[in-house]
């Protein structure tokens, strides 16, 4: 039996919007305007197991490109949606494991495109599954979408390395949403995860360490009220809603999820997650380094 959630729309967040419960997926299965997109670090989760009429995004094999190292254009982007059955003015929500990590990170990629009526299912995979919904291995087929994605605009919400560099020149406030053992340079990758081939540790210098799980109830697998990710990000760390921030960790995942908290549920408006992180970062010739 799992811990009782408090409701959404009454933890104070700015954009309440952007979140649906489990709740409110269970009641909108079978609702033509709405498509669940499950996608998650185990690529192979999907396949065992997954919400009734969700379909799967692949981070690696279908927002990458195949080539450069960014992400795919407006053509193979649009051509995925539509593959995906996603029709023009269609709620698009999102969920997945690792309460929610790929899935914020999906979401920040959709919303590159400018993408509209974006949401997260609060709790993810594991919320859904510790109240005994209801998962299928059938893979459901729709009619291809009429969606029309535009170009891709990285700049309002995405950082670059230059940007990184010019950001902290001035002091800007950047976030590292790792582990304190990544932070200080004790490690170069997550426990029980490989490195993935930084040459350095350590952290972008003043950077606040603010690992991406704090925002987080472990119990619940849902987000901490408003009020409990002021304490963490404001009154502790001194970030402010109008300071234009970058947040990173080792390839961009585990930052988005921090991208999320900042701009939607705490109203921040200038956040950029900079997806080169650390293993950019750590092997960059001149980057500065703090440990």
């Amino acid at each position: 039996m799992s811990s009782a959630v408090r409701p959404i729309a009454e933890r104070g967040y700015a954009h309440p919007e952007v979140l649906v419960s489990t709740d409110w997926v269970a009641e909108h299965l079978s609702d033509p305007d709405v498509r669940l997109i499950e996608s998650d670090e185990d690529v192979l989760l999907y396949d065992l197991g997954h919400i009734p009429g969700a379909v799967k995004v692949d981070w690696v094999n279908d927002l990458n490109d195949p080539v450069t190292r960014d992400y795919i254009g407006p053509q193979a982007m649009q051509a995925l949606l539509r593959r995906l059955g996603i029709n023009e003015g269609m709620t698009i929500v999102f969920y997945g494991d690792k309460n929610n990590w790929w899935a914020c990170y999906a979401f920040w990629v959709f919303r590159l495109f400018g993408i509209p009526n974006l949401k997260i299912m609060d709790g993810g995979r594991a919320r859904w599954e510790a109240e005994g919904r209801p998962l299928t291995e059938e893979v459901p087929t729709y009619p291809e979408g009429n969606i029309v994605v535009g170009e891709r605009n990285d700049d309002p919400i995405r950082a670059f390395r230059e940007d990184v560099l010019a950001h902290v020149k001035v002091k800007g406030k950047l976030v590292d949403v790792r582990s304190p053992e990544e932070y200080s340079g004790l490690r170069l990758h997550m426990p029980d995860y490989p490195n993935e081939g930084a040459l350095r540790g350590g952290h972008i210098p003043g950077a606040k360490n603010v690992p991406w799980g704090r925002a987080v109830d472990p119990e619940t697998h849902t987000f901490l009220d408003a009020s409990s990710l002021r304490k963490i990000y404001m009154e502790e760390q001194g970030l402010h809603p109008d300071d234009p921030i970058i947040a990173y960790c080792r390839i961009g995942e585990r930052s988005s999820h921090t991208w999320f908290v900042l701009t939607y549920l705490l109203g921040f408006g200038s956040v950029r997650n900079y997806d080169g992180s650390w293993t950019e970062w750590g092997n960059l010739v001149r980057a500065p380094i703090e440990r």
